[in-house]
């Protein structure tokens, strides 16, 4: 941290530990359909096959298709509630 900064947030300066470190993980907003997949635990054909016929929502941008996590998530429910 320079000294600049730890002046202004009050840190004391140098190097810090590896428990100082703060770990950020950063969450795609949109899935691929192979993300998609793995997240579901299915090959990526099957998953390929739940979009073509709708039963897992996406979209079209560009030249790819996006799956929103909300969008596998009700897949799911959908899946559980038939179950039942």
């Amino acid at each position: 941290m320079s000294e600049r900064l730890a002046l202004i947030t009050g840190q004391p300066a140098g190097p810090r530990d590896a428990q100082d470190v703060a770990t950020t993980v950063i969450q795609p907003r949109w899935l691929t359909v192979r993300q998609a997949a793995q997240h579901l635990g299915y090959s990526l054909s099957k998953t390929k096959m739940l979009v073509a016929t709708r039963q897992l929502r996406s979209l079209k941008d560009g030249g790819s298709r996006r799956i929103l996590p909300e969008w596998v998530e009700e897949y799911v429910q959908r899946r559980v509630q038939e179950a039942a």
